[in-house]
């Protein structure tokens, strides 16, 4: 690998390797949204929830005085009793009842398994970069750049079928809750869509071949005829 092509590939390296760590943040974390009820009147204990890939946390918090901004429940930050829930296609057994709703249910499923589909491209985006930056061979930034490329494609679906459940779930006659905003693990995927799509893009610029600047370039750097 050319010394400058080396170069361009380490900075954004640096750049993937922030992706991969919003990516890992966004999908082990369970604030991707926070839901609350109208709180209608102070000295009251009402039940607030964040929601993740994988479970839903509810809280029960003691409403002293009014919320700053608001008449919502919370901030989280106030001590409650807090009770969460993983959703019961991935742990059989566990109560889940404010996912009796089926569709519900399936959409954060499906956000779940298309956030694994992101990883798995990641991981085989990472593999093939690190094997370029061995003697010979280049050819693997291009797949690389496409896995990163496709990982970050997959995680911004699964945050817009995200966006879909949460707008479901606040229109929903079976939830309590009515007011919503979406929190850091959200923000850390948003931004892990934008690195790795973006790194992704460039190393597929990097690994296509040198075009030449000027028309005769070519011809010029082409080896002179022997005249016999």
């Amino acid at each position: 690998m050319l010394q400058d092509k080396k170069s361009k590939v380490k900075v954004t390296f640096v750049a993937i390797l922030l992706g991969i760590t919003s990516m890992f943040a966004a999908v082990v974390t369970d604030h991707w949204a926070v839901l609350s009820p109208r709180v209608e009147h102070q000295n009251t204990t009402c039940e607030a929830a964040h929601l993740g890939l994988w479970r839903l946390c509810k809280k029960s918090i003691f409403m002293v005085q009014e919320e700053p901004g608001g008449k919502g429940c919370g901030p989280l930050s106030l001590p409650g009793v807090k009770n969460c829930s993983y959703f019961r296609r991935f742990v059989p057994g566990e109560e889940a009842d404010i996912f009796e709703v089926k569709t519900q249910k399936e959409y954060n499923i499906s956000a779940a398994a298309i956030a694994i589909f992101s990883l798995a491209f990641m991981t085989l985006g990472t593999l093939c970069l690190v094997g370029a930056f061995g003697k010979g061979r280049d050819y693997l930034l291009r797949p690389a750049g496409m896995f990163f490329a496709f990982a970050g494609l997959c995680i911004i679906i699964s945050v817009e079928v995200m966006r879909q459940s949460v707008k479901r779930m606040i229109s929903s006659d079976e939830t309590i809750w009515i007011q919503y905003y979406y929190s850091w693990s959200f923000m850390c995927a948003c931004t892990a869509f934008i690195l790795l799509f973006l790194s992704g893009v460039s190393l597929l610029l990097i690994s296509m071949p040198h075009m030449p600047r000027n028309p005769w370039e070519t011809c010029m750097d082409a080896d002179p005829e022997t005249v016999e």
